[in-house]
């Protein structure tokens, strides 16, 4: 820290008792300041050499008769007085950055300027001012901060403003010419302590970062930090995203840390005018992360801040939706207290999702709609859907473990999302299997309408044994699961064999078409509703799995699962036709005459 000594003579200055100063002296004192509750027993003539202010007041009292002088609006109080009244008397005074401009102020109130001697207060503490303290990183912040219960003697002196050009100077600096300690607040490791950097050539430490120098400044006032940030993006060299992390370092020093602080009458005026600045101060682009937009959102909704406020934040989080994670989107609901309200709220993410979804269409020109197998748009929109698409998955996934979600709340958020933009329906399978954990007592229908969702096409392997195995999934369900797993084991045989001899391949041919005429039948019959078209699509896997050459096509847990569907089938078929016909007698059937055959399918089906 930088300091500068004035005068030469020993300092004189006593107390007696807590309010009294007086000045040890062969001479009795003739003059009484009174600077509040401080009354200073000095001597005139010190203070007339130094003060027109004095002379003034000095002239005043003779001409009343009074012995006492009152200086009721002394900037920086009588501290500052004292270092004054101090420096009249030759004493010897130290300034530095916690003093230097109480003292500035004190000196011009007193008006100790070159009219009265040569090298007078105000312009000892200018030159030092403007040597030192203003080419000091550290001692720019301190006497910035103690200048703001200095107003309006600071401001007018241009103290602060001086302070915050040079600071936004200092920020604008390529960290690499970065010469002086970059941080007062923050211990680096090296020895334990503060790192010069001229001494980063030294083994083990790091160069100076960018935002080196966010920490400090977020000790300022709002109103100093405000005008600090506006100087540094004037000088139009710093990184968005640098700005950002200022801010959210700012947020997460001065906002409260719990639910309560933040709504509390005491604090909520405060958070909803830290929140209005830090908002009117975001770099536009690419500078703020969408975590720290969702934070302020998640903010903005708790300080109950203004509608305009709640929309822009709404609109930047949207086009930077494919940044977020599931737990950021994790916001909690606006009306925690009510028993029938969800935990989260599902309402602020598909009103984000929503104007997601028609930026991309804006962007690209086009509807995003299904064509095809394909997703429309390339490149960065692509990429940009793919990423919303798993994150939704995710989030629904999450959400569905709370009771008091409503199915058409979870079937709603699903079905924003575009269906080419989910390249696989594993997530979203996920999330319908814990919806239906968390809801048993669904109604069929409603269990039918949200399976519903999930494309059995675009599971995996893995969701697709997960899903044959699943009890809570519609019986229909899980025959189109082991459908598509047929005709995909099939697919991958016919791959296998593509490579064999011409004669072997000529024989193989007839498979696949036999294959293809098979899956145009199930097709048919697995849209068909009721157990009738279960039996007849279980027992039509069956055939074709014997089909392939004695080939096990479905694994054998899969098998197992048809057996179970068919018994199924089986009970509720012999109640309805008074059949005593056993599956066994069904599959041998089907070795007999093209009538017996018949007979016996018109007989399952009836």
């Amino acid at each position: 820290m930088k300091f500068m000594k004035i005068g030469t003579k020993p300092d004189a200055f006593q107390s007696d008792g807590n309010f009294i100063r007086y000045v040890t002296s062969d001479l009795a004192s003739d003059i009484i300041v009174s600077v509040g509750e401080l009354k200073f027993y000095l001597h005139k003539f010190p203070l007339l050499w130094k003060s027109v202010l004095m002379q003034k007041l000095v002239q005043k009292a003779a001409e009343d008769g009074a012995e006492d002088i009152t200086l009721p609006d002394i900037p920086g109080g009588a501290g500052a007085f004292e270092v004054c009244a101090k420096f009249s008397y030759g004493m010897m005074v130290i300034l530095n950055a916690y003093n230097v401009a109480a003292v500035r102020c004190a000196a011009e109130y007193l008006e100790m300027t070159e009219d009265v001697e040569q090298g007078n207060l105000v312009f000892k503490i200018e030159v030092f001012l403007t040597s030192s303290i203003l080419r000091s990183w550290k001692d720019s912040i301190i006497v910035l901060q103690s200048s703001q219960s200095l107003l309006p003697w600071s401001e007018d002196l241009k103290i602060i403003g001086r302070c915050l050009d040079s600071i936004a100077s200092k920020t604008s600096v390529d960290p690499s010419n970065v010469h002086w300690s970059y941080t007062h607040n923050r211990k680096l490791a090296l020895h334990d302590r503060i790192v010069e950097v001229g001494l980063r050539s030294h083994e083990g430490v790091e160069p100076v970062p960018k935002d080196w120098w966010v920490e400090d400044v977020s000790e300022l006032e709002i109103g100093l930090f405000k005008r600090l940030i506006t100087a540094v993006k004037s000088k139009g060299r710093m990184d968005g995203s640098v700005i950002a992390e200022a801010l959210k370092t700012y947020a997460i020093r001065w906002l409260p840390d719990t639910i309560e602080d933040m709504v509390s009458e005491d604090h909520v005026s405060r958070n909803k005018a830290l929140l209005e600045t830090i908002l009117a101060l975001l770099p536009s682009g690419s500078g703020c992360t969408c975590a720290f937009l969702l934070k302020l959102l998640h903010i903005s909704i708790l300080v109950r801040a203004d509608e305009d406020i709640r929309e822009d934040l709404m609109s930047r989080v949207s086009m930077k939706l494919d940044e977020a994670s599931v737990n950021d989107l994790l916001i909690p609901s606006r009306c925690p207290e009510s028993h029938e309200s969800t935990v989260y709220d599902v309402e602020l993410v598909q009103s984000i999702l929503r104007r997601f979804i028609a930026m991309q269409t804006v962007n690209q020109g086009v509807d995003i709609v299904e064509k095809g197998a394909g997703l429309i748009g390339e490149g960065i929109g692509h990429r940009s859907l793919l990423s919303v698409a798993k994150l939704i998955d995710g989030y629904l996934a999450k959400v569905a473990h709370d009771q008091n979600l409503t199915l058409f709340s979870f079937i709603d958020l699903a079905l924003m999302v575009p269906e080419s933009a989910r390249l696989t329906h594993d997530g979203l399978y996920m999330a319908v299997d814990t919806f239906l954990k968390v809801h048993p007592n669904m109604a069929k229908a409603e269990r039918k309408r949200l399976c519903e969702l999930v494309d059995v096409k675009k599971l995996t392997e893995e969701a697709s044994m997960h899903a044959a195995q699943n009890d809570k999934l519609p019986l229909r369900l899980v025959v189109q699961v082991l459908f598509f797993e047929q005709v995909r084991a099939v697919q991958s045989l016919k791959a296998a064999r593509s490579d064999t001899s011409q004669s072997v391949t000529n024989t193989t041919d007839e498979e696949p078409e036999r294959t293809s005429s098979l899956r145009h039948q199930l097709s048919k019959m697995i849209l068909n509703e009721g157990d009738a078209g279960i039996q007849i699509s279980a027992k039509l896997l069956r055939k074709n799995s014997r089909s392939h050459s004695g080939a096990q096509l479905l694994p054998s847990r899969s098998r197992r699962i048809f057996s179970k569907i068919w018994n199924v089938g089986k009970k509720k078929s012999s109640v309805t036709s008074g059949s005593s016909q056993s599956p066994t007698s069904m599959v041998v059937g089907e070795t007999k005459s093209s009538g017996s055959s018949s007979r016996h399918r018109r007989h399952s089906i009836s």
